[in-house]
């Protein structure tokens, strides 16, 4: 019988000067495309074949990563269905020089091995084998449930012009500096796009410097192809004290046609900093039509949803409204 490949995969680099965003240290952006290049390395050495992005679960940015730092990422398959691989990844900085290093952000990243004709196939099963593994397991087997509320309750939101919140849309061409080894655009670089659009159209509706907290429920629906159109929507749909709530929709489609797919969406919170980089309160959002309190009430819905996801901790200023 042969050896099954190791589940785990650790990345080490130094957060370099060209890493760091509008906030003065790694943007949130930057740090999710690191977990999915990681996520990406563990499901390709453990499936021997190509692997897609499908889902992003929940991610708190607990600190920055600062320029200069040595950072790790580790990510390590907690489970296995017949062709997806969910995946652990967390994300630790330090001093290079040495000192203890600092854990950042943590998230799961689901990955489905595909073969040649774009299908997924079957991927080797992983069997926990310590206490620890075991428990990473089950709270991904829970999540499972969780995750399919969650979706189900995005896909029933309906974002239309009646809305009254802050809304940005940017607009550019996916260049072949975005490629992943698929030939499609990377998982990561979608991300940080998100964190780009959530940026700007948090910053414009409090006027000041924001920074991503939490990002979550970012699912894959098709890939985004090079040389496609893309549009990053970004809008406004719950505030708290200091969080602002960011649905964000990333549509794409081929230059020549004015059809426009959804590929990618997902709900981030953003809060606003002051010069020393304290949170501080924002303004709140009053829902003024319809389809704003809809969407002002999903916000709350899902906050509910994810604070009942076994192993996962909820900062209070997200259930508590901020």
């Amino acid at each position: 019988m042969s050896e099954l490949p190791s589940h785990s995969v650790t990345l080490r680099f130094l957060a370099s000067p060209t890493d760091v965003g509008h906030s003065g240290s790694v943007d949130a952006g930057t740090v999710l495309e690191w977990v999915d290049k990681a996520a990406y390395a563990a499901a390709v050495g453990w499936a021997k074949s190509y692997c897609v992005t499908a889902y992003v679960g929940n991610i708190h940015f607990a600190d920055p990563v600062n320029s200069g730092d040595m950072v790790e990422v580790e990510a390590t398959i907690v489970y296995t269905g017949r062709s997806s691989m969910h995946i652990r990844t967390t994300v630790s900085s330090g001093d290079p020089k040495g000192g203890p290093a600092t854990m950042r952000s943590q998230c799961l990243v689901i990955f489905v091995a595909v073969g040649p004709d774009g299908r997924p196939v079957p991927v080797p099963q992983f069997e926990p084998s310590t206490p620890e593994e075991v428990e990473q397991r089950d709270n991904a087997l829970a999540r499972i449930a969780v995750r399919e509320k969650i979706v189900e309750a995005m896909n029933a939101q309906e974002y239309t012009d009646a809305g009254t919140a802050e809304r940005v849309v940017l607009r550019f061409m996916a260049a072949p500096t975005d490629v992943n080894w698929g030939g499609k655009v990377h998982g990561g670089i979608v991300m940080k796009w998100i964190d780009e659009a959530a940026y700007v159209c948090a910053s414009r509706y409090c006027g000041k410097d924001t920074v991503a907290v939490f990002s979550g429920g970012v699912r894959f629906y098709r890939p985004l192809l090079i040389g496609d159109v893309v549009e990053v929507e970004a809008r406004l749909v719950y505030t708290g004290y200091k969080g602002m709530h960011i649905a964000v929709h990333v549509r794409s489609g081929n230059p020549k046609s004015r059809e426009m797919n959804l590929t990618t969406y997902c709900l981030t919170v953003m809060v606003a900093r002051d010069e020393t980089g304290t949170s501080v309160p924002i303004p709140p959002w009053v829902p003024e039509t319809d389809e704003d309190r809809r969407l002002h009430a999903h916000a709350r819905e899902l906050l509910e949803i994810r604070g009942r996801a076994p192993g996962n901790l909820m900062p209070d200023h997200l259930l508590n409204g901020g």
